[in-house]
């Protein structure tokens, strides 16, 4: 038996392996939804956002994501996005109907 002695060291290859922070991420809305959770610096949350971008439509959501980014003093952006979505929401809802 011929052994070939090009083998590499395993710690070699683990060292070059780069973990991919988007691993579990495979769809477009799924990486809208985390980019507006890091945004609103609201981790904790992430898949409410997720959800969200998957069924709200991108209007509402760009909506108040840009009212969120105007306002210069809120206290709570999650809290200020999520208020300014439901009244969009509602409004949506009164003029499709």
């Amino acid at each position: 038996m011929i052994y070939s002695k090009n083998f590499t060291n395993p710690s070699d290859v683990l060292s070059k392996y780069k973990i991919d922070e988007d691993k579990y991420i495979s769809r477009e809305f799924q990486q809208y939804g985390f980019d507006l959770a890091t945004e609103l610096n609201d981790l904790s949350h992430k898949a409410l956002y997720i959800k969200l971008a998957k069924e709200t439509p991108r209007g509402l959501i760009e909506t108040a994501r840009n009212f969120v980014k105007d306002a210069t003093n809120a206290k709570s952006k999650p809290r200020l996005f999520m208020w300014k979505l439901s009244s969009l929401k509602a409004t949506h809802k009164k003029s499709t109907s």
